[in-house]
């Protein structure tokens, strides 16, 4: 189990709940977790070992191969594999600490001695700058991925180091990054560089909490503090390779959110996954230092994003051309690029965001990614995936089983796997609740033992039943989020109505707690319309619907007739019906709705008199699932009609 409650040295306030305080038996998310267990992991790993990105480790394979032979569809050793092994490990081993698995733990075991026998004698570890082009090693950090796999590899050794107590992993990325630190860093003959897709940052931070060294979290700092400063590295990095800075693909240093330092971004920009992660470590510097000006510079980011450019599904990113961003308000739907592991990191960046702040705006969003934008990105088999996340196709957009950058898969695994961390934080006598899901809570709080026991049919209605059982009695405040998406919340204790009186968006319980306590949660959940903002031109005449944290769409297999031809009318009440039959048991919104005719229109193309209209009946599903009943068109928003 785990030795070592991870950020329990990071927050002043609040930390989240480690993994082996929280059980999970929900009835949403129980079966989602247990196909994250059973199908995606055991999927990820025998992809990885098809493809050959384990294999890679073995090196003697590369001296055979020296020609790097395409690997079975045609997959050829690519620089980033090492990062998607290290997510699995992180994945595995996330899910090791909420489910014992021998077998696993073995497999786990197998896979790093594989990666510790590919380790240097210098500490090097990069499978493909290595074995394929080892003189290119350390010349294209712009472009290429060497600092990035190495993050997800400590990542991966860390929860490893929790999950097991082992530190065979942690060793081998320890002396990994120790060689990094004497390549960058300010000192003469060092490069004063930073990577160019950003995560290593973050892993650096989990590496010292874990470690308790702080040298590891002064080169998360150093990273973050030296992006953007002029001269730009990675100018100096190209003219050293041969190359003319004035060549890059991109055209701009924004791509990967080194236009500026960081302290003065306030502009979310380029790379979206990049971005979100960039934020994350510096929400997590900022909480290890109190720094204020990282703090405000995220909080302006997380005000530009959500202002300007965030779907409403909770993905981001809507180009695929730099897989990021463009323009405030440019959220087109059929071309949304969205990427899954883009809504990842956005859950990464909100966790952090509301521990550092105690703010629920942070949690709101989170969750709206979580249960929208996330889900969508794998089936609910556990065994295909997204990598762009449209909000309205003609049906030829379906997962697929592997992808030549499979960045999006073990991604979504760890954070499936890792759920609970996201449930509660914690700090001396205060638990605060951002999501509900049913399960317990087991922790210390106010010097006393306290086990926290959910019941919901959440996101399905909003009824919850908090209980308290606590070794004796102890004061401590309880704080209750109230997502933004709802119009009215009611409190009682053991049947007595609380006042319902807000501070951050929570509503906070502060009371000598007895063990048996009961608090009883009720969230308004209406089915309601949602308008985007007049700017937003793609949207412009739309209408989308929602219905507590789950966005709906429709998908033509449930229609009558083609949803081009389908209108919401203002006024037509809509009405919730749980369908548990259907995509493994969802509500789906049901409304009256209004359908263009056809039959009178004859066979002029266009005409100066509108189509004919009737009656029509249009049902809702949520977006997480669909594009599972074959091809199907598919639309988030769609045309109002009066009336």
């Amino acid at each position: 189990m785990a030795i070592l409650p991870e950020d329990a040295a990071a927050f002043t306030g609040a930390r989240p709940a480690t993994l082996n305080q929280v059980s999970i038996k929900d009835p949403f998310w129980s079966p989602r977790l247990e196909a994250n267990r059973s199908q995606t992991i055991p999927f990820l790993y025998a992809q990885l070992e098809r493809v050959g990105a384990l294999e890679a480790f073995d090196l003697e394979h590369y001296a055979q191969h020296p020609e790097v032979v395409p690997k079975n569809n045609g997959v050829t050793p690519q620089m980033w594999w090492d990062s998607e092994v290290g997510k699995w490990i992180e994945a595995a081993s996330a899910s090791l600490i909420t489910h014992p698995d021998p077998a696993l733990e073995r497999q786990i075991d197998d896979v790093i001695a594989h990666i510790g026998a590919a380790q240097q004698p210098d500490g090097y570890l990069n499978t493909y700058f290595t074995a394929v082009e080892p003189e290119r090693r350390f010349t294209n950090e712009r472009d290429w991925h060497e600092l990035y796999s190495a993050g997800h590899l400590i990542e991966g050794a860390v929860t490893h180091h929790y999950a097991t107590g082992k530190t065979s992993l942690t060793e081998i990325m320890e002396r990994y990054t120790d060689f990094l630190m004497t390549v960058y860093g300010p000192g003469e003959g060092q490069r004063h560089g930073y990577p160019g897709h950003q995560e290593i940052e973050l892993a650096l931070i989990r590496l010292y909490r874990v470690t308790g060294k702080p040298r590891y979290l002064e080169f998360a700092r150093y990273f973050l503090n030296q992006r953007g400063q002029q001269p730009y590295f990675f100018d100096q990095e190209a003219r050293a390779r041969g190359d003319d800075p004035a060549d890059f693909w991109a055209g701009t240093y924004e791509y990967m959110q080194a236009h500026e330092p960081v302290r003065e971004q306030g502009r979310v920009v380029g790379h979206a996954v990049r971005a979100m992660y960039m934020y994350s470590a510096m929400a997590d510097l900022a909480a290890e230092d109190g720094d204020g000006a990282l703090r405000a510079a995220c909080e302006q980011l997380w005000q530009d994003l959500t202002r300007h450019s965030l779907y409403l599904t909770g993905g981001l990113g809507p180009s695929a051309h730099n897989e990021g961003m463009t323009e405030p308000y440019d959220l087109p739907n059929a071309s949304a690029y969205a990427e899954t592991c883009a809504a990842v990191g956005l859950v990464f960046w909100g966790r952090r965001m509301a521990a550092l702040t105690g703010e629920a705006q942070y949690a709101d969003v989170m969750e709206r990614a979580l249960y929208n934008n996330v889900l969508s990105g794998v089936s609910l088999e556990g065994d295909r995936f997204f990598y762009e996340n449209p909000l309205a196709s003609e049906g030829r957009h379906q997962r697929w089983a592997w992808h030549s950058c499979p960045c999006c898969p073990p991604n979504v695994a760890r954070l499936l796997a890792s759920l609970g961390e996201y449930v509660y934080s914690l700090s001396q006598d205060e638990v605060t609740v951002n999501l509900y899901v049913s399960g317990q809570l087991r922790a210390e709080v106010g010097g006393q033992q306290v086990t926290l026991s959910q019941e919901s049919d959440y996101p399905w209605n909003g009824r919850i039943a908090l209980k308290v059982e606590t070794s004796a009695p102890g004061e401590f405040s309880l704080r209750l989020r109230v997502p933004g998406w709802c119009p009215e919340a009611t409190l009682t204790l053991n049947g007595e109505v609380l006042p319902a009186t807000q501070d951050k968006g929570y509503l906070t319980v502060r009371r000598l707690w007895q063990s048996g306590d009961t608090l009883h949660l009720t969230l308004a959940m209406p089915a309601e319309r949602v308008y985007a903002r007049p700017e937003v031109s793609q949207d412009a005449g739309l209408v989308a619907v929602q219905r507590g944290p789950v966005v709906y769409c429709a998908e033509g297999v449930d229609q009558q007739t083609d949803l081009t031809r389908l209108s919401l009318p203002r006024g037509a009440a809509m009405s919730a019906r749980h369908r548990p039959e259907l995509l493994g048991g969802v509500t789906v919104i049901e409304a009256a709705a209004r359908q263009d005719g056809g039959t009178d229109w004859g066979t002029d193309l266009y005409r100066t008199r509108p189509p004919a209209t009737q009656d029509a009946t249009l049902t809702l599903v949520p977006y997480a699932v669909w594009a599972h009943r074959g091809t199907s068109p598919m639309r988030v928003w769609l045309r109002e009609s009066a009336g």
